[in-house]
């Protein structure tokens, strides 16, 4: 059995007849065009998001804290009798 070395052919290479594609260069060419129209718009989206979130974990957060307090002033009502 032959040994695995980093010189050795490698599967595709044995069974691929053909030579290897090149990468095809996007040109940088323009001002950005549709990929800059829809990150500016993603990004916005995901300011918006962040936002929300935000806001309604500080609204969440005041809730239980309110519901906390309102069970230990009912639970300390209880005790006291």
């Amino acid at each position: 059995m032959e040994s695995h070395s980093s010189y050795g052919t490698s599967w595709a290479d044995q069974w691929d007849n053909g030579p290897d594609p090149y990468p095809i260069e996007q040109s940088k060419t323009g001002t950005g065009g549709a990929k800059a129209k829809y990150s500016k718009k993603v990004e916005n989206g995901l300011g918006k998001t962040k936002t929300v979130a935000i806001t309604s974990m500080k609204k969440a957060k005041e809730g239980a804290t309110v519901g906390f307090n309102w069970i230990k002033k009912k639970r300390s009502k209880n005790t006291q009798k």
